[in-house]
């Protein structure tokens, strides 16, 4: 069986094979101000985390893990990295970085223990999607590459989520190719995409990478390239007789319907089957129910309609209302862009110190925004469900304090809210071991492990919560025990 990690991220086969470069500057002025310090042995927790949920929504499906795996276990800095980060000068014109931290640098691994919610979990906002703890150095220097191999592809997964959850038992195809943000912007979109639900990809390269079924049709401009659109037709079918989808819109829509099922029979007569239209403007609702009759009428019940042109879950929702007889949704910017809601807005914070051998200490930022105050502790994610197995609601605990009993969350919004859970109740840490002293400690989901995940656990949530527009909220909340330490320390704190 083939590496799940290998067959899961792409990094090492689509950039360079190192990318310890890939940090903002201050990421490392704050390493060799740690390697200067006198206690640097200082160990620290950091988690993952996002405040508000996408696109108004009320869950995000988690994703980006294992190429954020592959990032922490390759990292290393090498001959060229240290010499251009050598050249580096301050105002003063002196070297940014000395050339001890730079000699620390060239045997410098990443050495801290990870703990994350596994990809395809449905996921809430302020709960921790990833742990990290280890030497002070470690933890901080790795936070923008982690923010950046987390937020984006969580936030098309979510987008992909929701294009599925309008579409029913129509299947999604991401075609954001053209209109994604470079390269990666494509590829890590696709692979998110198809966690999310999406059933395969106009990405030849994404497909190739991740094994993502991938799938065409052909472009307005292989029509006008012909003398006339049934001659274009007619060529197409017999370059692709076992992948055939003609574009009907390029003149009139509802003729080139006619002339695909003209198409439609020669190649029947042939012994060959068209597979589908496809609907690349105009009134989608209006004339994929014209299509579907003339289609139908001409004996070619069997052939699909596909249809794109700026769809979004939105818009889907609305023609699949409106009775539209759309079989395939072929969906490009909305998906590979996440255009009306494009940053997650992950953030990456302290929860703790500690020197060697000493207790945890809880740290705490304060902020005049009260979703911007963070919470101190070695933090956890306990997930409660009913006996059916539905989600009932998850408790964020801090793993030096435990939970008590009776379990109770309080809302980290407002304090005076809390809501007591079963005691009875069937639960599950979210958050499991994935690296250990940098090296691996678990297995990773595959791709299609991760996309199965999603829709079990999107099925197990309410469809009020899966709504588009007002969700009603998923409890998550602060386990007892924690919130009353957190506003203890926000006490202390401003009173200091």
């Amino acid at each position: 069986m083939a590496d799940p990690l290998a067959a899961a991220s792409h990094l090492s086969r689509l950039y360079r094979p190192r990318l310890a470069l890939l940090t903002d500057l201050y990421q490392l002025t704050m390493a060799a101000g740690h390697y200067r310090r006198p206690d640097r042995d200082l160990e620290a927790v950091f988690h993952l985390y996002f405040r508000r949920h996408p696109f108004d929504g009320g869950y995000a499906i988690a994703c980006g893990l294992a190429p954020a795996v592959e990032y922490l276990t390759t990292l290393a800095f090498g001959r060229e990295d240290l010499d251009l980060l050598a050249g580096e000068r301050g105002s003063d014109g002196e070297p940014l970085l000395a050339d001890d931290f730079l000699r620390f640098l060239e045997g410098w691994r990443f050495r801290g223990d990870v703990d994350a919610v596994p990809e395809g979990t449905v996921v809430f906002a302020h709960e921790p999607l990833v742990r990290v703890s280890g030497p002070v150095l470690d933890a901080q220097l790795v936070e923008s590459a982690l923010l950046n191999l987390v937020n984006f592809p969580t936030l098309v997964a979510t987008r992909a989520a929701r294009l599925c959850e309008a579409a029913g038992d129509q299947p999604i195809v991401e075609f954001g190719l053209r209109r994604a943000q470079g390269i990666d912007g494509a590829v890590s979109a696709t692979r998110a995409a198809f966690v999310g639900g999406c059933e395969s990809t106009s990405n030849a390269l994404a497909g190739a990478l991740f094994g993502i079924p991938v799938r065409g049709t052909h472009a307005h401009a292989w029509v006008s390239t012909f003398d006339s659109e049934l001659a274009a037709f007619r060529a197409f079918a017999e370059a692709q007789p076992g992948n055939c989808v003609l574009l009907v819109d390029t003149y009139d829509t509802l003729e080139g319907v006619r002339r695909a099922a003209r198409v439609g029979l020669e190649m029947r007569a042939t012994g060959r089957q068209l597979a589908g239209i496809r609907l690349d403007s105009g009134d989608l609702a209006f004339l994929s129910i014209e299509a579907r009759r003339i289609l139908d009428e001409a004996g070619l019940a069997e052939v699909k309609i596909l249809a794109s042109n700026n769809l979004d879950e939105h818009l889907i929702e609305s023609l699949r209302r409106q009775g539209a007889r759309i079989d395939v949704w072929c969906v490009g910017t909305s998906l590979a862009t996440a255009d009306d809601d494009p940053a997650l807005g992950g953030v990456y914070k302290i929860g703790a110190t500690r020197r060697p051998g000493e207790p945890w200490r809880p740290r705490l930022k304060l902020s005049e925004q009260t979703a911007k105050t963070t919470t101190p502790g070695v933090l956890g994610v306990r997930r409660f469900r009913r006996p059916d197995g539905s989600l009932l609601a998850d408790m964020i605990w801090d793993l030096e304090r435990g939970v008590a009993a009776p379990p109770a969350i309080v809302d980290p919004a407002d304090p005076l809210r809390s809501r007591r859970l079963p005691a009875d109740a069937e639960t599950e840490e979210l958050l499991v071991p994935v690296l250990r002293g940098g090296e691996p400690a678990g297995s990773l989901r595959t791709l299609a492990e991760a996309r199965a995940c999603a829709r079990a656990e999107l099925a197990q949530l309410h469809p009020a919560i899966r709504r588009f527009l007002n969700p009603h909220p998923y409890p998550v909340g602060l386990e007892r025990g924690l919130a009353e330490a957190k506003a203890r320390l926000i006490v202390e704190e401003r009173g200091a």
